[in-house]
């Protein structure tokens, strides 16, 4: 079910891929977008997490921290995602616990419509995130959610294909 503006977002406590305590209570008084992903060798997802480091700077300059999640293992998100040394937390979540908290789907034509992205597609293999190891992956959907400083979601969005993620202009305006 599809978490709304104005509800609460739901509560979890888990670590991230390197091993540090991501508890969502601790984040009290702070603004945070939390972006959920593919597995960590989705060349879409890594081509995110690039434009997540490169504005960290600003969305940190604005007090928002950033929370992310891959269905995948540490391995393959030290492998993946984690090479880039981003400067926020991702956790891995493969059994999809904390995606089925915030109402993830999935959906094979979300992967098609991805790929007439031409441009992104042209950005994604320039930088080097193409492969096809992401392509046994489940075909979720991103999701991003920004939650304000009470803990209430702010904004939902839920991506219609692969690459489809909340504007990082909305983000850094909030």
């Amino acid at each position: 079910m599809r978490l709304k503006q104005g509800n609460k977002a739901p509560e979890f406590k888990t670590k991230d891929y390197l091993g540090r305590d991501v508890d969502l209570s601790s984040y009290k008084g702070k603004k945070i977008l939390l972006s959920f992903f593919r597995g960590a060798s989705c060349p879409f997802c890594n081509l995110r997490v690039h434009q997540l480091i490169k504005n960290h700077s600003e969305l940190e300059k604005k007090g928002i921290k950033i929370i992310a999640f891959f269905s995948a293992d540490n391995e393959e998100i030290k492998q993946y995602a984690g090479k880039q040394t981003p400067p926020f937390s991702i956790v891995a979540d493969p059994d999809f616990q904390i995606y089925k908290q915030y109402g993830v789907e999935s959906s094979m034509s979300g992967m098609f419509k991805a790929m007439l992205r031409m441009g992104t597609m042209i950005k994604m293999m320039v930088d080097g995130f193409f492969n096809m190891k992401s392509m046994s992956d489940k075909p979720l959907l991103p999701a991003d959610f920004l939650i304000d400083e009470n803990g209430i979601i702010n904004e939902s969005f839920y991506g219609s294909d692969f690459g489809d993620h909340i504007d990082l202009n909305k983000v850094l305006n909030w």
